[in-house]
């Protein structure tokens, strides 16, 4: 979904908030929640778009910063090394999409 996508989503109501994953590398990709499913979010060149910071997911999403938003932490070594017998669930944080002064 491009960003152009996302906007008239947003304005037609089918947005019901997004995801910031953090990958490692200190990376964020975004997800848009939908009641279908979630979709990434992607730059015009069709690519997932990758930020470097909560700070640029504010300035990407400031447009809607009343939609909820959560940051989405996964256990990169518990993935990689199948420690646990279960999976185990990712840390969800709400992240505000005010902007910070």
């Amino acid at each position: 979904m491009t960003m152009q996508e996302l906007a008239q989503a947003v304005a037609a109501g089918r947005v019901q908030g997004f995801e910031a994953i953090s990958l490692e590398g200190g990376f964020y990709v975004l997800q848009v929640r939908l009641a279908e499913g979630l979709r990434p979010v992607r730059n015009e060149g069709g690519q997932v778009l990758h930020l470097r910071s909560t700070t640029q997911v504010r300035e990407v999403l400031r447009d809607w910063a009343s939609l909820p938003c959560e940051l989405v932490q996964h256990c990169a070594h518990d993935e990689i090394c199948a420690a646990h017998p279960t999976a185990v669930q990712p840390l969800r944080v709400p992240l505000s999409l005010e902007p910070r002064e």
